[in-house]
């Protein structure tokens, strides 16, 4: 009884110091580091996701993680606060008219467009959360074009969360996770996991195509492209309309010409967006000229 006494005490005490200056400091952190914008009405989900890293540090309150972020010693530390603000929600396929559109209309434009000598291929997952993204990408490529091994195909998968960077590299799931792969391509490209059996864990027929990197979408982009065609899905509806308008025009400007980008179902391109034009649900065409 007299542990529980004090896990509450502790609960209790760390709640009291949640104030709305903290959060408001919070807020304000992850939209510099991140331009993801948190409202009031998440105040409750930043406590109980931050709540957990307050007490592995050993801090007692949320005033002291305050003043840990603030000094020089904690500049590491703000990648484990990144980590813990962001969502991660996705699967296999999702969205699963973007991959039909990808395999029936995008490849099949590139290969009559690069002929025999250009075989060059390249797709940027830009918010890959765990790699389902990249790796259905992947399978898709496989599935479009038979003659893939003769081409200079790559997929830069990209995440601003560093842990689930390195869990999309090992590229091991639930064997549940992989129900929207058709029955052939989890035969073809997953094997059982070695080191545990209920899971899946995917071949080098999809890991030697995509290069996982940590990437904020608001810092500097090292790759100078150009992209056949982007993912960039489901992060925008998080960000104010400005900070969405200059990444737009970043993801533009990476495109080749004629190139595509994919945003989320719940997602729209602000009206002064010109030089992309809508072609299909959520899927955008760079125009030139």
């Amino acid at each position: 009884m007299a542990n529980a006494a004090t896990i509450y005490e502790s609960q209790s005490s760390l709640e009291a110091s949640f104030t709305d200056d903290t959060f408001q400091f919070f807020a304000g952190l992850v939209y510099e580091q991140s331009g993801i914008v948190i409202g009031a009405q998440k105040k409750n989900m930043m406590f109980s996701r931050l709540v957990r890293r307050v007490r592995q540090l050993g801090l007692k309150s949320f005033e002291d993680y305050c003043a840990f972020l603030r000094s020089p010693g904690g500049e590491g530390e703000i990648v484990a606060f990144i980590n813990a603000m962001t969502t991660n929600l996705t699967k296999f396929f999702r969205e699963e008219h973007h991959f039909e559109f990808l395999e029936e209309t995008v490849i099949p434009e590139i290969i009559a467009n690069k002929g025999q000598n250009r075989r060059r291929l390249r797709i940027w997952s830009a918010a890959c959360s765990s790699g389902e993204e990249p790796y259905s990408i992947a399978i898709s490529l496989h599935r479009a074009l038979p003659s893939l091994g003769d081409w200079d195909a790559r997929i830069l998968a990209t995440d601003l969360d560093t842990n689930m960077v390195a869990r999309a590299a090992e590229g091991s799931y639930p064997a549940e996770a992989l129900k929207p792969v058709p029955q052939a391509a989890r035969h073809a490209h997953f094997l059982t996991d070695p080191h545990k059996s209920n899971r899946l864990v995917a071949c080098a027929s999809l890991k030697s195509l995509i290069t996982f990197r940590a990437l904020n979408l608001l810092g500097t982009w090292p790759m100078k492209g150009p992209f056949d065609a982007i993912f960039c899905r489901n992060v925008m509806i998080y960000f104010d309309n400005p900070t969405k308008a200059r990444l737009v025009r970043r993801l533009a400007d990476m495109l080749k010409p004629g190139g595509w980008l994919f945003i989320g179902h719940s997602e729209t391109l602000l009206d002064h967006q010109d030089c992309l034009a809508l072609r299909g649900r959520t899927i955008y065409q760079r125009i030139d000229g």
